[in-house]
């Protein structure tokens, strides 16, 4: 059986940060101890002064495939994905054909198979009228099902009332929603055009998805999950005001949870001026306040998952005027080191990006035996060199759009090795060729 021994590491797990050595065998961690010897088959990673996490599970991302492979695929995608310390992926169903049925579902799963360097789940898209597919959605044949409550790139929306109460009523699974309010995201839209005409600045973005927008929208979900006692799990949120709506306990005793994405921890609006439609995103990157309240609202507890929404267009598609510029940003291959850069700064802390990026996702969709580095559990790793600045340049971008927000920025750590089922898939910056991804399997019903 294959051996590798990650020696002298800081072990960041469970809430606490402690020496330790980490022995893999085959796929799975078998010791977790001190002074571990090495056996003469053996492969040894020396991790001195360096942070050893379970990988990054992002559940939520956008990988063109199938429909839009120009602007990325499994196999480009999930390989900057592990460059970032991320290990599995829940991918959306906006793609083209839709992912609206169990059978489009499971040809999905299939174009997976031995392409993706990362383990993967893909999810089952809601729309106003296949209430039956999603009775039909057996525990474990994918994530959860996403409902676009508000317009997004791709046109799929559940708008209709009756549609979203059997949603709800009927879900087998998690229920994850994009929350915007589209009537008033429309109004707005007429009256940005009545003053700018189509030459509309991408300042306006957050004001034409308002943060109006986003309450009405996320109030609603919360208000259908709780008459309905459903899962319900709400992306990417972006405003101070939507936070009242969240609970601080535990994510154990919750129904109702939330996530935050990376670059809404990021950037805010005054990031417009230089980056333009670069940073265009649905929901919108909104105020300094909103970003710091969200910043709170993630130690306080009320944000139980950090992700990425990564979404790679081409820079031509990304050139365009305000109403053609698509939404959307690559960051799977930078979004772990975003975290480390924030708690750098003393806004998080190291233990918070393992439970809301590692533990958090695994427990909420119920993967299993991932998410934690524990003994007999899959060997997921990602190894932090905290000592290390890494520059993004146009050199070492993997994500097939090749193009990223932020370009230019040195982070102060970069991501030594990544770790797949016990493969080494990435190390010293550079990928090994391994594809190592299995599909994910997923326990948690309604």
């Amino acid at each position: 059986m294959k051996r590798l021994l990650i020696a002298n590491a800081r072990l960041v797990n469970e809430g606490e940060v402690r020496e330790a050595d980490v022995l893999i065998e085959g796929d799975r961690i078998a010791i977790i101890g001190s002074q571990i010897r090495a056996q003469d088959d053996t492969d040894v990673i020396d991790a001195a002064g360096k942070y050893v996490l379970p990988g990054m599970i992002d559940d939520q991302v956008h990988f063109r495939e199938p429909g839009m492979t120009h602007k990325g695929d499994l196999a480009t995608e999930s390989a900057a994905a592990v460059a970032g310390g991320i290990t599995s992926f829940m991918d959306m169903p906006n793609v083209n054909p839709q992912t609206t049925t169990c059978v489009a579902l499971s040809e999905k799963y299939a174009m997976a198979e031995r392409r993706c360097t990362a383990n993967y789940g893909f999810y089952l898209g809601a729309t106003n009228s296949n209430i039956e597919e999603i009775k039909a959605l057996s525990v474990g044949a994918g994530c959860g099902i996403k409902a676009f409550m508000g317009a997004s790139t791709g046109d799929m929306i559940v708008d209709d009332p009756q549609a979203l109460e059997l949603l709800f009523e009927h879900a087998p699974v998690i229920v994850l929603t994009h929350c915007e309010h589209s009537p008033t995201i429309w109004d707005n839209e007429a009256k940005a055009r009545a003053r700018f005409g189509e030459q509309v600045p991408i300042t306006e973005h957050p004001r034409i998805r308002s943060a109006q927008a986003c309450l009405d929208s996320s109030t609603l979900a919360v208000d259908l999950a709780s008459r309905h006692d459903s899962l319900l799990h709400i992306l990417h949120l972006t405003t101070a005001v939507e936070m009242g709506l969240f609970s601080t306990a535990h994510r154990a005793q919750k129904r109702i949870t939330a996530e935050v994405c990376v670059h809404h921890l990021w950037f805010d609006e005054s990031d417009y001026e230089k980056l333009g439609a670069n940073i265009k995103c649905n929901p919108a990157i909104k105020s300094k306040q909103d970003r710091e309240a969200l910043v709170a609202a993630l130690n306080d507890g009320r944000l139980d998952i950090i992700a990425t929404d990564h979404a790679p267009h081409t820079a031509a598609e990304k050139d365009e005027t305000y109403f053609k510029s698509p939404a959307g940003l690559p960051l799977v291959q930078h979004a772990m080191l975003m975290l480390f850069d924030l708690a750098a700064a003393g806004q998080i802390d190291i233990e918070m990006i393992v439970d809301r990026a590692c533990h958090a996702p695994a427990d909420i969709f119920g993967v299993t035996d991932r998410g934690y580095i524990r003994e007999g559990w899959f060997a997921d790793l990602v190894i932090v060199d905290p000592a290390k600045p890494y520059l993004v340049n146009d050199a070492n971008l993997l994500s097939k759009c090749q193009w990223s927000p932020l370009a230019g920025h040195e982070f102060s750590a970069s991501i030594d090795t990544t770790i797949v089922n016990g493969e080494v898939v990435y190390r010293d910056g550079d990928l090994t060729g391994i594809i190592a991804g299995r599909r994910l399997d997923f326990t948690r019903a309604r």
